[in-house]
C-alpha cells in the first residue's frame, strides 16, 4: 500500500500490542506518515517502503516463548533509526545479545521513571526528572545489549530507556502511545524529528492534492460507480472522485427503508446543492422489507440486506452502463486488520459492505480513503468543504436500523424506533455531545413491560438507549452521560413516542459488548 509520494515515512512493525494503532495516531497528529505492518514483514519490502525510522511495537509474547515473534535480523542492518516500545524494546534485547529476564513483579499500569540522561529522546524533560508512564509487562532488560546505554530507570525495571546512539536504536519499556503517559507525546516527536530528522509533511491538504492527481492517473477517461450512503466516508469518497473526474462519476444511494427518518431525501439535497453529480436514489424499501418479513435473526437478517443491497446496486449500476471502477470508502483500520500477523479477526458479526460487489460485476476497486483514520477523513470532509453537519455525522451501520431493531420488522416498529432516535440525537447535540462521543442511538428491544399512564395500565415497547466513547469503534466504553441529559431523552421518548413506556441506558463497553446490539 505504501505511497512513494510520501517520502517522511516511519515504519510500524506490529508484534501484536493492542496499541499498535495508537502508535500509528500519535505518530500521523505529528505530520509524519506512517504506516504499520506484520513484524515478519520481508527485507525487500521494507527497502521498497524506505523508512526516516522504525517502530518495534509492543506485544503479549515473552521472547522466550516458542512462537514468540521475531522479525528478520537484517532489519537493524538498514542504517535507519529504531524505536522498540516494550515487546519491541525487549527483541531488539534478545537479537542484540542483551538479556531479557521474568520481571520480580509484574508491571502494569502508572508507573514513575527518573531521567538519567536527557538528550535525544527525552529533550527538554530534564535530567533527574520523575516522569509518570504507563506499563505492562512481565519480562524486563536485566542487561543492555553492547553499545547501549541506560537512559532511564523504575523500581521495578531497572532499564526503563536505553540506546545506542552510534546506530541510533532506543528502546522504552513503557507505552509514550497512550494517554496514561503524559509526555508520550513529546518523547515520540523527539523520535521522529530530533532522531530521525522527519518533516511535518502529512496533511489533509497535500493528501486531497495527492490523492486528486492520482485518481485522475488511475481512472483516466473510465467511469466510476460509487455506492453513496450519506455517511463520512463514502460522501468524502464521492467528494474527492468529483473533483477528480467530474461526470465520469456516477453515485447510487440505496434506500433500503432501514434509513434514519428523511435521510434519503437529505443526503440527495446535499449533494445536489453542493455539486453537479450523476447522483441516483434508487428506492428499494418496499422490496427490502418484503425480503426481510418475519425474519427474527440478526446474522439472518444482515445477510438478506448485504444479499439484496448486491442485487439492486448491480442492477442499477447495469442500467447506467460502462463503468470500470468500483469506489469503496475503505479505511486504514481495515487494512490493518487485513494484514495483521494474526491475520483477519475472527467473524463476530458479517458486515455488508459493496466490497463483495468486484467479483460479481468485475470493476477495478477504487479506495481513496484506504491510508485514513476516520478522523483524518473528516479533516479531509472539512478541508473539501463539505457541510460539517455531514463531516461530524456519527457512524451508522450498514444494515441500517435493522440491527437496532431486535425481532421482526415491521413498519409499526421502525416508526417507533425512528421516533425515538430523532428524540436522542437532538437531546445529545442539545447538551453539545454529539461531536464528543462516538456514537448515540436507540435500540427498540423485543419485550413488553408494564406501565401507568393516565391512570391507565399499559402494556408496551421498551427503548434502549446507547452512547459510547471510542477512538475508531474496536474497543469502546459507555459515555458516562449526565443524568439530567437521560432524563430529557427519558422523559420526551416516554411522552412522545407512542407504543413506548420504558426507556433503559445501556452501560456495557465493547468487549465484552459490541456497540451495536446485533
Amino acid at each position: 500500500m505504501s505511497n512513494n509520494l510520501y517520502r517522511q515515512k516511519i515504519l510500524i512493525l506490529d508484534f501484536g500490542s493492542q496499541y499498535t494503532q495508537l502508535i500509528a495516531r500519535r505518530v500521523r497528529e505529528t505530520k509524519v506518515y506512517c504506516e504499520i505492518h506484520p513484524f515478519n514483514m520481508g527485507l525487500g519490502k521494507i527497502k521498497t517502503f524506505s523508512p526516516k525510522g522504525i517502530i518495534l511495537s509492543g506485544g503479549p509474547a515473552s521472547v522466550y516463548d516458542r512462537d514468540a515473534p521475531m522479525a528478520e535480523g537484517a532489519v537493524l542492518e538498514l542504517g535507519v533509526p529504531v524505536l522498540g516500545i516494550c515487546y519491541g524494546m525487549q527483541f531488539l534485547t534478545h537479537l542484540l545479545g542483551g538479556t531479557v529476564a521474568r520481571a520480580v513483579d509484574r508491571e502494569y499500569g502508572n508507573a514513575t521513571i527518573t531521567i538519567e540522561d536527557d538528550k535525544d529522546l527525552f529533550h527538554g524533560l530534564g535530567k533527574g526528572a520523575a516522569e509518570t508512564v504507563w506499563m505492562s509487562h512481565g519480562d524486563r532488560i536485566d542487561r543492555v545489549p553492547k553499545g547501549f546505554e541506560v537512559l532511564a530507570r523504575s523500581k521495578n525495571s531497572p532499564v526503563s530507556a536505553m540506546v545506542d546512539r552510534e546506530r541510533k536504536f532506543f528502546g522504552v519499556q513503557f507505552h509514550p502511545e497512550v494517554a496514561h503517559t503524559p509526555e508520550g507525546p513529546k518523547i515520540l516527536r523527539n523520535f521522529l524529528f530530533r532522531v530521525c530528522s522527519c518533516k511535518p509533511s502529512w496533511t489533509m491538504t497535500s493528501f486531497v492534492r495527492r490523492t486528486i492527481r492520482g485518481l485522475r492517473e488511475k481512472v483516466g477517461d473510465g467511469r466510476v460507480i460509487c455506492g453513496l450512503s450519506g455517511g463520512v466516508d463514502s460522501s468524502v469518497t464521492a467528494v474527492l472522485l468529483h473533483k477528480a473526474i467530474g461526470k465520469n462519476l456516477s453515485c447510487i444511494l440505496v434506500d433500503n427503508g432501514l434509513l434514519r427518518r428523511g435521510e434519503a431525501q437529505e443526503v440527495m439535497e446535499i449533494f445536489r446543492g453542493y455539486m453537479s453529480m450523476g447522483l441516483h436514489l434508487v428506492d428499494a424499501s418496499r422490496h427490502f422489507m418484503g425480503h426481510l418479513k418475519g425474519v427474527t435473526d440478526p446474522e439472518e437478517k444482515r445477510k438478506i440486506i448485504g444479499r439484496e443491497f448486491i442485487s439492486i446496486f448491480e442492477k442499477k449500476a447495469r442500467e447506467l452502463g460502462g463503468a470500470e471502477f468500483l469506489a469503496q470508502g475503505t479505511l486504514y483500520p481495515d487494512v490493518i486488520e487485513s494484514i495483521s500477523f494474526k491475520g483477519p479477526s475472527a467473524t463476530i458479526k458479517s458486515h455488508h459492505n459493496v466490497g463483495g460487489l468486484p467479483d460479481v460485476m468485475k470493476l477495478t476497486l477504487v479506495e481513496p480513503l484506504r491510508e485514513l483514520f476516520k478522523d483524518e477523513v473528516r479533516q479531509v470532509g472539512l478541508e473539501l468543504n463539505l457541510p460539517r453537519e455531514l463531516v461530524m455525522r456519527q457512524p451508522f451501520p450498514g444494515p441500517g436500523l435493522a440491527v437496532r431493531i431486535l425481532g421482526e420488522l415491521t413498519g409499526e416498529r421502525l416508526d417507533i424506533l425512528r421516533s425515538a432516535d430523532v428524540i436522542v440525537e437532538e437531546e445529545i447535540k442539545k447538551a453539545g455531545l454529539y461531536e464528543k462521543v462516538w456514537q448515540s442511538f436507540a435500540v427498540l428491544l423485543p419485550v413488553r413491560t408494564v406501565g401507568v399512564m393516565g391512570d391507565e395500565r399499559t402494556y408496551e415497547n421498551v427503548v434502549a438507549v446507547r452512547v459510547v466513547d471510542s477512538l475508531d469503534a474496536m474497543t469502546a466504553d459507555w459515555s458516562r452521560v449526565p443524568y439530567e441529559v437521560l432524563g430529557a431523552i427519558s422523559n420526551r421518548i416516554i411522552n412522545s413516542v407512542n407504543g413506548v413506556n420504558r426507556v433503559v441506558y445501556d452501560i456495557s463497553s465493547k468487549p465484552p459488548s459490541t456497540i451495536e446490539w446485533e
